[in-house]
């Protein structure tokens, strides 16, 4: 069998460990170990090392324990087997991390289950080489970003979803508004998830979270964000989901055919149309409802005509003019339109 004279480093860039390819070494061997490299000799559990940057002569004064398994003389050249391994020290700042399948979780505002994706990437360095060996790497050739990666996704993905969860809670808004907390998010999973990294001689040197995002086909994410557009429409007009419900509902009874349409129509064009009868529109439902009830009971040959309500004064005029001019300039309204209503008013 031939003994390897020289032993150094023949890895990728992106490994952060590698094994040296053969095990028959002798005494008088050439370990060459690279800037930013230590070296390990391991041979039945036991570790010699590490060896830095610079060539080492293999011997009985630098491998104690070989020479306990092995009982190798002082002097001479002696055969021996014994794994190498080679650890690069150098920061990877690269190593990319995602959510392969989209996260579920509950809008604290909406209750809405939402599916939620993330990636971005994190930067490590090995700090502790012998550890890193011992935890890590065991009987694999070699240990890359890529392992790093699958090894550590379980823990960091429930990490993820946690702090995600953690900030629309304690902020309380919706998961379409998270992204603005990215940073924040990133700098609070550095320390999180420092000391788990930490355990397998790992320094997390930095950790940053690209985007939060959530699939744009999905009816719950749809629904979302057809509710944060309605929210922010009322907002603009100074509307509230109940009085929209109500205008609804005087809406279909007014296209009812009858006594009670008519009069329920007319309820709406005096307080809905001006915004100024909101007594109007009281009473204008309550001679509804009266009016079905006689309705029910015997034929109503004629209807009166009701009374005459009194015209909206200038100052009243005035004001819903403000208002429409509003909803114009935040561009709900078209300048025609906004055109159309004040002719109509002012009428």
């Amino acid at each position: 069998m031939a003994f390897i004279d020289i032993v150094k480093w023949d890895g990728h860039p992106d490994t952060f460990a590698w094994k040296f390819p053969s095990d028959a070494l002798s005494t008088g061997s050439q370990l060459i170990v690279n800037e930013s490299q230590e070296a390990y000799l391991v041979s039945g559990g036991v570790y010699d090392g590490p060896f830095g940057a610079g060539r080492h002569t293999l011997d009985t004064e630098n491998l104690p324990g070989l020479r306990v398994l092995y009982n190798l003389p002082y002097g001479g050249k002696s055969p021996f087997k014994a794994e190498v391994w080679f650890v690069n020290l150098t920061s990877n700042l690269s190593v990319k991390w995602g959510t392969a399948d989209p996260i579920q979780l509950q809008d604290p505002k909406f209750g809405i289950m939402v599916p939620v994706r993330s990636y971005g990437q994190y930067g490590i360095e090995i700090a502790d080489s012998k550890k890193f060996l011992l935890k890590l790497v065991g009987s694999l050739k070699r240990f890359d970003k890529d392992d790093v990666t699958a090894y550590f996704r379980g823990n960091l993905i429930t990490q993820i979803k946690n702090e995600i969860a953690r900030t629309i809670i304690r902020l309380n808004i919706s998961v379409l508004e998270v992204s603005a907390m990215l940073l924040e998010i990133s700098n609070d999973m550095k320390v999180r998830l420092s000391d788990h990294f930490a355990d397998y001689g790992i320094n997390l040197k930095e950790f940053n979270i690209h985007s939060i995002n959530i699939p744009e086909g999905d009816t719950a994410v749809s629904t979302l964000k057809n509710a944060l557009a309605k929210r922010a429409e009322m907002g603009i007009v100074g509307f509230n989901y109940q009085q929209e419900r109500g205008f609804d509902v005087l809406q279909t009874a007014a296209g009812n055919e009858g006594v009670a349409g008519d009069v329920m129509g007319a309820g709406i064009g005096l307080g809905a149309g001006l915004g100024i009868g909101s007594g109007i529109g009281s009473a204008m439902g309550a001679a509804a409802s009266n009016l079905s009830a006689v309705s029910a009971e015997q034929p109503v040959p004629s209807v009166a005509p009701a009374p005459a309500a009194s015209a909206p004064t200038m100052a009243e005029k005035i004001d819903f003019l403000k208002q429409l001019a509003e909803l114009k300039n935040s561009g709900i309204l078209t300048a025609e339109e906004f055109d159309s209503e004040k002719k109509k008013i002012m009428g």
